[in-house]
């Protein structure tokens, strides 16, 4: 993550903002619609050692209320009475690099190809940032310290593969070790303290469990053309040292990939693909830094791709645009993954 401008609230993460409303805290969970590409949820087909390094960039101007619509202040008030309202500038550019490595084992257990993986996640500041700056204190952050974000662990992952089919089951977590503190601070305006998020927090502060699903399906037997979907539900920790446990969500992560060949001997192919991801927040916030409302966000965007064959690595581009979000921001997201297997 990285300001661009003099006043700025960078983050992911929802906000409970609502015009002249109390602010208060809110969250979303590790998993990223917009990191993945089309086949991504699907197992490889050749067992084997796999790596891939994941470039995820996010921009956006728009901070949307419960209602979807873009506000530009917020109203900061940590206990009684009327609190100050606080004009909000919003530009936000977030950069995160998630290496992984998977692996896929020969044998079947209960008939599906069964295999796993590691992602830790690289930044140069918090996602959770932008939460304590803009709720807490109503400014933006030039604050920025390169490190290690949360870890996610995928040691559970089976997959039936057929024909025309492919039906997949994993289930994750996502271990807190990123830098994650919190801090109180004073707003002198109003003459009270409120505990916030450090601006420096790297981490989210909290474990994650996920369990997804997925299919796929293949209209020839080639497997060249794919419709594949996959939904994801998410239910949090406790933050640490923070009286919050963020609500549960549900993602519904779809795409339709077409393989070209773009060399009749079929070793280098093209892949254009329609995608699109939907999140829904689905159970409310707990603990006295919780809020009443629960966010959602909704994308569409195209995905390119190279794969040479003989050297087993293949090269993908996708962008998505978010045409609707309630309590959090609205943007834009472009990636860039480079895969390899050994």
């Amino acid at each position: 993550m990285r300001e661009k401008s003099r006043r700025i609230v960078w983050t992911i993460v929802s906000l409970s903002l609502v015009l002249g409303v109390k602010v208060q805290a809110g969250e979303i969970g590790h998993y990223a619609g917009g990191l993945v590409n089309i086949r991504d949820v699907i197992m490889p087909a050749a067992p084997g050692v796999y790596t891939a390094v994941y470039y995820y960039y996010y921009t956006t101007d728009q901070l949307n209320n419960a209602n979807g619509d873009k506000i530009s202040s917020v109203n900061i008030n940590p206990g009684p009475g009327p609190g100050v309202t606080v004009n909000l500038h919003v530009d936000v550019d977030i950069d995160v690099i998630v290496p992984i490595l998977m692996w896929v084992a020969p044998p079947k257990i209960l008939g599906a190809h069964y295999g796993g993986f590691i992602a830790p996640s690289f930044a140069d500041s918090g996602l959770d940032a932008a939460l304590s700056t803009a709720t807490g204190r109503g400014v933006g952050t030039n604050t920025k310290s390169l490190g290690v974000g949360d870890l996610f662990v995928e040691p559970i992952w089976l997959d039936w593969s057929f024909t025309h089919w492919d039906f997949g089951i994993a289930y994750g977590f996502s271990a807190p070790v990123g830098k994650y503190n919190t801090e109180t601070i004073t707003l002198p305006r109003i003459g009270r303290s409120v505990t916030v998020e450090s601006i420096d927090n790297i981490g989210y502060g909290f474990w994650e469990q996920q369990v997804q699903g997925s299919m796929a399906w293949y209209p020839m037997a080639s497997k060249a053309t794919a419709v594949v979907t996959a939904l994801t539900y998410d239910t949090c920790g406790k933050k640490e040292d923070f009286n919050l446990t963020p609500g549960d969500w549900l993602t519904l992560n779809w795409g339709i990939s077409q393989y070209l060949p773009l060399k009749k001997d079929m070793t280098v192919l093209a892949e254009v693909g329609v995608a699109g991801y939907d999140t829904w927040q689905i159970t409310d916030d707990s603990g006295s830094a919780a809020k009443n409302v629960r966010d959602q966000v909704h994308a569409i965007g195209g995905q390119l791709g190279i794969t040479h064959v003989p050297w087993n690595a293949v090269l993908h581009f996708h962008y998505f645009y978010e045409f609707a979000a309630k309590d959090r921001f609205q943007g834009q997201v472009l990636g860039v993954s480079l895969a390899k297997k050994f």
